[in-house]
């Protein structure tokens, strides 16, 4: 008989999806300011930006998830886990509704051979059930079932959690030490 594969819940934005850029090109563009990746560093969430309010609207702009980079190595490393691990895309992507279709696109173009059976979008994460939770906002990974897996992203540098990477590669190195 053969062994059930261990699951993983993969975060998209911070995560997959270079929400970080996207939000210092939008912002430059539109307002004419352009935002150093370093004054993230360490602080909430657009708390970098000029106006809060001005980058929170983006979010609801048409092409915004739908443009964004792919995060270094995303691809390559989802695409091994794929094979090892029962993977599911998560993203809490009601709070932005046309972020649905434009993230279900930027799925189908950049990771192709994830079906639509692996992609959830909900309100809560608290919901999901797997082994191992890979996401950049502590308020998810402290409902996960399973292990929490902090991905570093600018606006959680400050915080303490045990299991935190800092890229794709030591995302593989943990996942596959722990498997």
């Amino acid at each position: 008989m053969s062994k059930k594969k261990k699951s993983i819940a993969i975060d998209m934005d911070h995560v997959i999806a270079d929400i970080e850029h996207q939000m210092i090109d939008w912002y430059h563009k539109k307002h004419g300011v352009l935002v150093q990746k370093e004054a993230m560093e360490g602080v909430p969430e657009g708390a970098a930006f000029p106006e809060l309010e001005k980058v929170r609207q983006l979010l609801f702009e048409p092409g915004f998830f739908r443009s964004a980079r792919v995060i270094p190595g995303a691809q390559e490393a989802v695409e091994k886990l794929w094979n090892d691990f029962d993977v599911y895309i998560v993203s809490a992507a009601m709070e932005f509704p046309q972020s649905l279709f434009e993230k279900y696109e930027w799925l189908k173009e950049h990771f192709p051979f994830i079906g639509w059976k692996n992609i959830i979008f909900c309100g809560d994460k608290s919901v999901v059930d797997t082994d191992f939770m890979i996401d950049d906002h502590m308020k998810n990974l402290n409902y996960c079932k399973g292990r929490g897996i902090l991905y570093t992203a600018c606006h959680n540098m400050a915080i303490d959690y045990d299991v935190r990477v800092n890229d794709w590669e030591e995302a593989l190195s943990y996942l596959y030490a722990n498997h």
